[in-house]
């Protein structure tokens, strides 16, 4: 692992020499791993919390090692996201300042889906988010995560924000998680070092720009505005923070937080606002950097966006899918599997079920978890889960047992 003296001369004048070297130590150690759990499939009250978990998050918990994720069907199911630690600090964001109220959320770069499926937990039934993301491809993999994740009133698209603003969309609250340099990625994917560089920096910082100001035009008064990246660099964030507020009608919002979790907050010299940064060294996670702010002014009682309008505006966009739930569609029977059939039909191979299932639709689970439909016609049962779901792999570890301890 190479640095470049570019990043190490502008990191460490940003952090100062003493966080900088803990810094520079985290790379000696191995990232964390961590997981958070659906409550929608798992009481958190019932919840093992022996186990080391993510303060800022109930939800959240480290795990010893790094298992083989790809084989545990119960990630299939929906039942638990692989998400590294600093990011989900967006729940004790939402837990703080979201109104538990029905609302229309926007997390405008959402790929692959982590913190859409935490908002999606976080707000209430009734609410609507929508998973936007430009990037074609990602986009399908942001859908998969969402339908997995099995929750109503979802819908994923693949716009630009620009295209948000010229459809008259407003929002109660908007996430911009927004594309970055990604500095501070560098410890768990040794891959970004290479495509940083100064010239970077400086594009991102433009492009972060240009998308908060279609966002903003697209927040109600008095909504809730998210901003954050993951990288450490001044103009990515607190730079980017301040622009905000002397261009926008922005009000920053503070955070309760404890001392323990080693938050750091603005390192910017005379910008003393509520600022949140993640380093690895001094917190238990990745780099993040998160802000929250608040529009001016006041939103009329009854705005926002009734469903109706909501959906009928989306058809005029890009959407990618009104969320069908297609692995957790039920039929009226239902056939337990074991783990190698798991496998199997994960990978969408035609499966035997036991004689005494009923021909015809049946849905298959793993640990009392839905994974999906087949169609049972006796001597085997076609299997009906997305074709560009499927595990590639041929090969079959051990279960790798992820949550067992945590769910007991």
């Amino acid at each position: 692992m190479q640095l470049s003296d570019d990043f190490v001369q502008e990191t460490r004048a940003v952090m100062g020499s003493e966080r900088f070297e803990r810094y520079l130590k985290a790379f000696e150690e191995e990232a964390p791993v961590s997981i958070r759990l659906n409550p929608r499939k798992y009481q958190l009250s019932t919840i093992n919390y022996r186990r080391p978990f993510v303060p800022w998050c109930p939800a959240g918990f480290y795990l010893p090692t790094r298992p083989q994720f790809t084989f545990d069907p119960l990630l299939h199911a929906g039942c638990y996201y692989v998400q590294e630690a600093s990011s989900m600090f967006l729940d004790e964001v939402l837990r703080q300042h979201l109104p538990q109220q029905p609302v229309l959320f926007l997390d405008m770069c959402a790929a692959p889906g982590g913190k859409s499926t935490l908002i999606r937990s976080a707000i209430s039934e009734d609410s609507i988010l929508i998973s936007n993301e430009p990037v074609r491809k990602r986009a399908q993999i942001l859908s998969e995560n969402i339908e997995k994740w099995g929750y109503p009133n979802c819908y994923v698209t693949n716009n630009y924000p620009k295209d948000f603003r010229k459809a008259g969309l407003m929002f109660d609250a908007i996430l911009c998680d927004v594309p970055c340099s990604g500095e501070g990625m560098f410890r768990k994917d040794e891959a970004t070092i290479s495509g940083w560089s100064l010239q970077n920096v400086e594009r991102c910082s433009q492009l972060q720009r240009e998308i908060i100001a279609e966002a903003w035009q697209c927040l109600l008064p008095g909504g809730l505005f998210i901003y954050s990246t993951c990288t450490f660099n001044m103009k990515e964030n607190e730079e980017n923070v301040r622009w905000i507020l002397h261009d926008f009608d922005a009000e920053v919002l503070s955070v309760d937080i404890k001392s323990e979790w080693g938050i750091t907050g603005s390192l910017l010299p005379s910008f003393d606002v509520p600022v949140y940064r993640f380093i690895p060294g001094i917190t238990r996670g990745e780099g993040l950097f998160m802000a929250v702010m608040r529009k001016g002014g006041h939103t009329p009682k009854g705005g926002g966006n009734p469903h109706a309008a909501i959906t009928k505006k989306l058809e005029r966009m890009n959407p990618i899918v009104p969320l069908s739930l297609r692995n957790g569609a039920e039929s009226e029977s239902s056939a337990s599997l074991d783990y190698p059939t798991a496998i199997s039909y994960l990978r969408g191979e035609a499966i035997v079920l036991p004689p005494d299932v009923p021909r015809g639709l049946v849905t298959v689970s793993f640990m009392g978890q839905p994974l999906g439909l087949v169609k049972n016609i006796g001597s085997r049962a076609n299997n009906l889960y997305p074709k560009e779901w499927r595990i590639k792999s041929t090969h079959i570890p051990p279960y790798p047992n992820v949550i067992t301890e945590i769910s007991q």
